[in-house]
């Protein structure tokens, strides 16, 4: 299955009308986790599933708790700077001479926070094998959802919104019961005065009327609608700002202990917490003029839940192996939303402006099984070197319906089948490694998040993470200090359309993040 399928799939995958982002795309930000925790971690790569001693185990390899003689408390906020360019892709839906469009998005989070409880044995205590453990509690964040891209597109009537709108509920050919079953739909929801939908708002605002004609091969008076929009000619411009803000972090209870200082094994529960808006605004002109633009708001908040058991082996006093699985992860979602179309077409006696009555939908899904692996080796007291591989079946993400929506409760059977059909199972790496010099510490890493999508595709989909830090370390406190910049590719489509081929957008993403940890040790 390739990109171009994929994407018109997802976009016209979502089950409430109200939702103009995609379901099957939320599949897979739910999913894809950056490189998390500490300064220390973040330096790395994210790489620490066989080192252990740093409160980032908590999320990654809870075993790594094990190796703590000494109670610790951390801080880790953080800021991050991106950057994006946006160049629509040429088909017959993007005329030539629309150029690229930068934008920026900043913030400013908390990384990780958390203490960790720590109780040894005395080294002259026999009486047990197992030497010690320590318990842990924090927050750590996972996902980050601060994003903003803009384009400008020119193309023709037969790709613009206009095409979209002629197309009702996604359906193309006019003599179906579905397209005509959408049709009823719009209008009964101008006759109750109450829109759900952008097709909605269209026939309220007359961008859209539906004609009678006669049914094909049918007798006089056999008759059924069809969609018709004002006529435009020549180049269409359209302009898209889409902005998305927030994060999934994850409140994290954990227990590692130490087996004859050989085996560790450790244990913990994750609740997650999620929080995400995305604002979308489009508009399309003819002539110099525009003729609409709507405004489309969608937040959505969620709580969740996981658990994850892990394992390190001291083989030698310099080679560590670790290794740790996570169970899928639950999140209970509710959507709020609303969107405002304000077209210039409409009669000026009459409001040119409507909106979408307020809602809200609830909805859960399930993240996929994670199992990551990793090997440490120790250079003395000169540092370390690090790496760690995840497997994820991006693939096995499902979305199911959750009782007391006002929707009634949608279908995601379509959606799950295309999340199954549209990605994969990937093995991700992380690489780390670390010089100490006395008390002063200097890290570097690398992190490659293998490209999620089935089938082949011209946009590489890989996300690539450079980072690098610097530390302090002494017998009372530690200062931990880490940059970690991503690169990568993505595409988008505004609508798509069933007869014919959708404007596609290319983005090239950045962004650099700086974090700071702070720590004392008691």
């Amino acid at each position: 299955m390739g990109l171009a399928t994929l994407l018109g799939g997802f976009l016209g995958s979502s089950q409430v009308a109200h939702a103009q982002g995609n379901y099957a795309d939320d599949a897979l930000l739910y999913s894809r986790q950056a490189p998390a925790g500490t300064a220390r971690t973040l330096g790395l790569g994210g790489a620490n599933v066989a080192l252990g001693g740093d409160f980032g185990n908590l999320t990654s390899n809870p075993a790594g708790l094990g190796f703590f003689t000494k109670s610790e408390i951390t801080f880790t906020p953080g800021v991050g700077f991106g950057n994006a360019n946006s160049t629509p892709v040429a088909n017959a839906a993007s005329l030539t001479g629309t150029g690229s469009l930068n934008q920026t998005a900043n913030s400013f989070h908390v990384a990780s926070a958390g203490i960790v409880f720590s109780n040894r044995r005395p080294d002259s205590d026999n009486s047990s094998d197992w030497r010690g453990g320590s318990f842990a509690l924090g927050f750590t964040r996972l996902a980050d959802f601060n994003q903003s891209f803009s384009y400008r597109n020119n193309t023709d009537d037969d790709h613009s919104f206009f095409q979209f709108l002629r197309e009702p509920g996604g359906y193309g050919n006019y003599t179906t019961p579905a397209y005509q079953n959408a049709v009823q739909g719009i209008r009964a929801q101008d006759g109750a005065g109450t829109y759900t939908n952008l097709d909605g708002l269209a026939y309220g605002n007359f961008l859209t009327d539906f004609i009678k004609v006669r049914r094909p091969g049918g007798a006089v008076g056999d008759s059924i609608y069809r969609a018709a929009t004002p006529l435009r000619t020549g180049t269409i411009q359209q302009n898209e700002t889409v902005i998305s803000k927030g994060s999934m972090s994850q409140f994290d209870l954990g227990y590692g202990a130490s087996y004859r200082d050989k085996l560790y094994i450790g244990f913990g529960v994750g609740i997650v917490s999620l929080t995400r808006t995305r604002t979308t605004t489009f508009s399309e002109g003819s002539g110099g003029n525009e003729d609409f633009n709507y405004q489309d708001y969608l937040k959505t908040t969620g709580t969740g839940i996981n658990a994850r058991l892990g394992l390190i082996y001291r083989a030698t006093d310099a080679f560590r192996i670790g290794a740790s699985v996570q169970t899928p992860t639950y999140i209970a979602l509710e959507d709020s939303y609303n969107t405002t179309l304000t077209s210039s077409y409409a009669p000026s006696s009459l409001s040119n402006v409507l909106s979408t009555t307020p809602g809200t939908y609830n909805y859960s899904v399930t993240t996929p099984f994670r199992a990551n692996g990793g090997i440490a080796f120790l250079l003395n007291k000169y540092g370390f070197i690090t790496g760690d591989v995840e497997y994820v079946d991006y693939g096995q993400t499902r979305f199911n319906t959750q009782s007391g929506d006002q929707n009634g409760g949608g279908d995601f059977t379509n959606t799950n089948e295309q999340i199954s059909n549209g990605y994969r199972n990937v093995v991700n790496v992380r690489a780390g490694v670390e010089g100490r010099f006395d008390i002063f510490r200097a890290r570097l890493g690398y992190a490659r998040y293998a490209n999620p999508y089935s089938g082949t595709s011209s946009v590489a989909r890989t996300q690539n993470y450079f980072t690098g830090g610097l530390g302090l370390r002494t017998k009372s406190f530690f200062v931990d200090a880490a940059g970690v910049y991503l690169a990568y590719k993505d595409q988008y489509s505004p609508y798509t359309l069933a007869s014919t081929f959708s404007p596609v957008v290319t983005t090239n993403f950045n962004r650099f993040t700086v974090s700071l940890t702070g720590g004392l040790i008691f």
